[in-house]
């Protein structure tokens, strides 16, 4: 049924002796350590650049020599699982499809504590807001494929509308097809939301986790390199953590740290921070991480997604979704992981949290319609107070 780890190795170029020699190099401190994001560099990759540009990794005794642009979360997974790359940013539904094809890439932290996943629509292509899933009823609605797609049919059949809604593939032009009035609604990231109110204005969404718990983006570790070098992956999440917190209070600064270092995104810089907002607002916090610290699994949103994704026939074999995550590199005592709810700020977001399961949906809400998740906006995204691609595929989870 699924690829046998050799299979798995042959058809990716690698070799046992490569898996082995490159996590050997990678574990080496001082050689540095890179992360490799799931996606090119953008506002949801905030944490890590502000982190290093205040020397956060450096103060905990890592040497992140290099930050590098991704090809996707499978990639990202893939390339963990094999030990080319020691810790990367992913998706807790490559981490578990990776974990069924021969690899063991583990998630050593999450760091969107629901999915992405969201159903949104623009005022005029939609002729109103779109507050209840009841309302596509008679509508049709397109996505992308992997994950969103699952997550968006699983919401509908959920709610009871499946049958009455005609859902169509839209491959990687989701948003400009909402755009053009091909579709009533849209299957996507909430990223994609943001970029469809740069260009509508006025945008409705609902997020998917409010129905179905599950998790978003989640460091993946390389368990040779973790097991070899504990401290160095305990460090690189206390400082990735701090970042993530400085960034949350001080959303415009901590772009600047994003732009500079991806100078080819400095036309963009308002929409990457619009994202970021979004993020840092509605999914990097939970009732979760008001109880347990910042980044911390709970069994039930892996075990959903498991699930999901067995259903949907996308998974090479069998797995325990329980094994493939841990918490044991999660310095909870360390005070911006363990006490991380308490020292953010979160600016106002654009988009509404719901309200929160464990490990579900983000413990926090921002200023619109409630539970809907109906969301307005500038184009810019909201003005910060205090001191502050294709995007559509489940596998880019950008």
């Amino acid at each position: 049924m699924g690829e046998t780890r050799r299979q798995f190795l042959r058809a990716t170029g690698a070799s046992a002796v490569g898996l082995a020699g490159a996590v050997g190099g990678a574990a080496g401190q001082s050689d540095g350590v890179s992360l490799l994001l799931n996606w090119k560099p953008n506002g949801l990759h905030v944490p890590y650049y502000a982190a290093k540009a205040r020397g956060y990794y450096e103060e905990q005794g890592v040497n992140l020599t290099q930050i590098k642009s991704g090809q996707g979360s499978d990639f990202a997974a893939k390339q963990v699982g094999l030990g080319n790359a020691p810790l990367a940013v992913t998706s807790a539904d490559q981490i578990l499809n990776v974990n069924t094809r021969g690899l063991s890439p583990q998630s050593v932290a999450v760091v969107m504590q629901r999915s992405p996943v969201v159903v949104f629509t623009t005022g005029d292509t939609f002729g109103g807001e779109l507050t209840s899933v009841d309302q596509l009823a008679g509508k049709t609605v397109g996505t992308g494929p992997g994950m969103v797609r699952i997550l968006t049919k699983l919401l509908l059949e959920r709610k009871g509308v499946l049958s009455e809604v005609e859902l169509v593939d839209t491959g990687f032009d989701t948003v400009q097809q909402l755009l053009g009035g091909k579709i009533d609604a849209a299957g996507g990231v909430f990223a994609d939301a943001v970029v469809a109110r740069q260009k509508a204005g006025s945008v409705s969404s609902i997020p998917v986790a409010e129905t179905i718990p599950s998790y978003g983006h989640v460091i993946g570790a390389n368990p040779e390199f973790a097991g070899s070098n504990p401290e160095a992956v305990r460090g690189f999440l206390r400082a990735t953590a701090r970042g993530a917190a400085w960034a949350t209070d001080n959303p415009r600064k901590a772009t600047r740290h994003l732009v500079e270092a991806n100078p080819a995104i400095s036309q963009t810089a308002d929409t990457q921070r619009a994202k970021w907002v979004e993020m840092a607002s509605d999914y990097v916090l939970s009732e979760t991480v008001h109880r347990r610290g910042w980044g911390w699994s709970s069994e039930t949103p892996w075990q959903t997604m498991y699930e999901a994704l067995r259903d949907g026939d996308l998974l090479g074999g069998q797995t325990d979704p329980a094994g493939v995550w841990t918490n044991d590199y999660l310095d909870t005592d360390y005070g911006y992981i363990g006490q991380y709810a308490s020292r953010v700020t979160p600016p106002a977001s654009t988009a509404t949290g719901g309200t929160t399961t464990d490990g579900g949906a983000s413990g926090t809400t921002g200023t619109a319609s409630g539970a809907s998740g109906t969301t307005t906006g500038s184009a810019a995204g909201p003005t910060p107070t205090g001191t502050s691609e294709p995007t559509t595929a489940a596998t880019h989870s950008n």
